[in-house]
């Protein structure tokens, strides 16, 4: 149950390193290299990649709608909306960065965000949680939340090097469990990726550049919207092809 998104995670991890770390992509952002990061690591393996094995999972009933994060159009814009609401205005208050590339930071994150939480929690945090079920609900959500929160924490070995490893590395395991509360308490991957996108800005605000980002906001611009729009589309393709029903 667990070797595929092990893989998914290890193959993600080598082509976030290839495009976007090794490139220092963020520190010296380039409009194509921006794209071609976007649909290579972030939407091709960071998002097309976990509904393959999702899918799979589904058929098996391992794994249902509610506990990917996919929800109703309602209850997702109302938890998008509260977690917008009180995220912005701290991030602005407590920012240790500024606020005048902040929006910036966080249209450029944004891809990064959703792929992570693809590929972390809706993958493999729900196949960690319900491969060790049989512990109870309380066990299998905080083997879930360990093991997401340690993988995201490795993650930040990939992306452009930070000024100091240490505190960077902190930053993310703080964050990765932050990320695993929220995303297990409320279940909607918008709301978790707004939530991680906010604390991405937070951790690696020293890892991006400003020099060239007025040239490099249309590719950022772009890039967002694919990666929002890519998963919607998945969201559809789910709400389309497949149905929790609930036995009483």
């Amino acid at each position: 149950m667990l070797v595929i998104p092990f893989a998914i995670y290890s193959i993600w991890m080598i082509v976030t390193a290839l495009f976007e770390g090794d490139a220092r992509l963020f520190q010296i952002p380039d409009s194509t290299g921006i794209i071609v990061y976007t649909i290579m690591a972030c939407i091709i393996t960071g998002m097309i990649l976990p509904v393959y094995c999702v899918r799979e999972s589904f058929v098996t009933g391992a794994v249902n709608m509610f506990q990917i994060g996919f929800n109703s159009t309602r209850r997702t814009i109302f938890a998008s909306a509260l977690t917008i609401f009180f995220g912005y205005p701290a991030m602005m208050l407590l920012s240790p960065f500024g606020t005048d590339s902040f929006a910036y930071n966080l249209l450029l994150l944004l891809p990064t965000a959703i792929a992570s939480v693809m590929v972390c929690w809706v993958l493999i945090g729900t196949h960690v949680q319900a491969f060790v079920r049989e512990g109870g609900i309380i066990i299998s959500i905080a083997a879930g939340s360990l093991v997401t929160a340690w993988l995201f924490c490795i993650t930040s070995f990939v992306h452009s090097p930070p000024a100091r490893m240490q505190p960077a590395l902190v930053g993310f395991l703080v964050l990765g469990l932050a990320a695993a509360a929220f995303f297990f308490a409320v279940r909607d991957i918008y709301a978790t990726s707004i939530f991680v996108t906010f604390g991405l800005a937070w951790v690696m605000g020293d890892r991006i550049g400003v020099s060239g980002t007025p040239a490099a906001m249309p590719a950022v611009y772009g890039s967002a919207f694919l990666a929002v729009f890519t998963l919607i589309g998945i969201h559809r393709y789910f709400l389309r092809n497949y149905r929790t029903v609930r036995v009483p």
